[in-house]
């Protein structure tokens, strides 16, 4: 699949938290980086989403938004 998309972060699932509406899934990227994704809990049904797969985390914002 092509995505326009550039921010594209391959890793791991490592968590999925199933709630009765929203999930969350972590991923592990490698080098002690961690994302967090919240999903719909269908999506993570649709996807079949489970600790172990291999997925890509892709991020489309039109802001960043930067702290120290």
């Amino acid at each position: 699949m092509k995505l326009s998309a550039r921010n594209q972060l391959k890793g791991t699932i490592t968590s999925v938290e199933k709630g009765p509406v929203s999930s969350k899934v972590k991923i592990d990227l490698g080098g002690g980086n961690v994302i967090t994704s919240t999903v719909t809990s269908e999506t993570v049904d649709d996807l079949g989403l489970v600790v172990g797969d291999s997925v890509v985390a892709v991020i489309k914002a039109s802001d960043v938004i930067i702290g120290k």
